[in-house]
């Protein structure tokens, strides 16, 4: 048995009836439906067929998220998480830049290597290598000017926590944003890159090994045999090509507002409702969510 979850702000029922005979015209022997929150969120049971069911229901009704999973372990035990233009809304060593007065020439870098097209490690040392010289002072401005939590981020992680999943933030970013924001949301473990300072300011280097795509999905393997969990049971979220791996490997891998090389390869994508409708994907009504 598979559940269609539709996410949309004024959902309707009528909607919901077309969604069912959309997944009827593709064989995919769709029962009931019913809230999860009326208006906002449903589940749409069917039989079989998951990957023709999503191709039916993706891009049907405007503004509607669709979620494709079995209904045997929706409940997720591990989250994994990216933080940069995910769990917070900018990219930090874009708006770092700015501080240097290079963001244009960062930003196109670190646009193309989430999108796939620059191994991340070299495009990471050649970024960072731009900013040396800059003052360590401006780490703390960039944070509390630059850095805000994306819409849903906290109350899907603390909620996720209070049913007893295990959370972690991961990010090819820096411990410097990371951990304050890790912090913020409730994270209970921060993986991330650190940069190199002496004297006060920035020397242009990270320490090695980088945090990349190999560290994130190393991580929710590792994570997974330590709680003894199955892959099924674990979610994992992010939006560039560093996440493919993780996201892959997760039993709901989540592509947020996410590059085209990601959003394709997921097999979820949340591109309008916020981070806490992933509760909405795990049956979690808004009664139990926690803020």
């Amino acid at each position: 048995m598979f559940i269609a979850t539709l996410i949309a702000e004024g959902l309707t029922a009528g909607q919901l009836g077309e969604a069912a005979d959309r997944l009827a015209g593709v064989d995919c022997a769709p029962g009931a439906w019913h809230w999860i929150d009326e208006g906002r969120a449903a589940d749409l049971l069917f039989m079989s067929h998951p990957q023709a069911a999503r191709a039916a229901l993706e891009g049907a009704f405007p503004a509607t998220d669709v979620i494709v999973q079995p209904q045997a372990g929706r409940a997720k035990m591990l989250l994994v998480a990216d933080m940069d233009s995910t769990m917070i809304t900018v990219e930090c060593i874009d708006e770092l830049a700015d501080y240097a007065g290079i963001k244009a020439q960062v930003a196109e870098v670190t646009e193309r290597a989430m999108r796939g097209e620059l191994d991340f490690a070299a495009a990471l040392d050649a970024r960072v290598a731009l900013l040396e010289g800059l003052e360590e002072g401006a780490i703390d401005r960039c944070l509390d000017e630059r850095v805000r939590l994306s819409p849903g981020a906290s109350t899907l992680v603390k909620t996720m926590r209070a049913h007893g999943a295990m959370t972690i933030l991961v990010s090819g970013g820096f411990t410097r944003f990371a951990e304050p924001v890790g912090e913020r949301l409730g994270f209970e473990r921060v993986i991330a890159n650190v940069l190199e300072i002496a004297g006060g300011v920035l020397t242009g280097t990270v320490t090695k090994p980088i945090v990349d795509s190999t560290t994130k999905e190393t991580t929710l393997l590792g994570a997974l045999a330590e709680r003894g969990l199955a892959p099924e049971a674990s979610l994992a979220v992010g939006d560039g090509a560093n996440d493919l791996a993780m996201i892959r490997r997760a039993g709901l891998g989540v592509a947020y507002r996410a590059k085209p090389i990601v959003a394709a390869a997921a097999g979820v994508r949340l591109d309008h409702a916020p981070l806490d409708a992933l509760l909405w994907a795990q049956g979690v009504p808004m009664r139990d969510w926690v803020r």
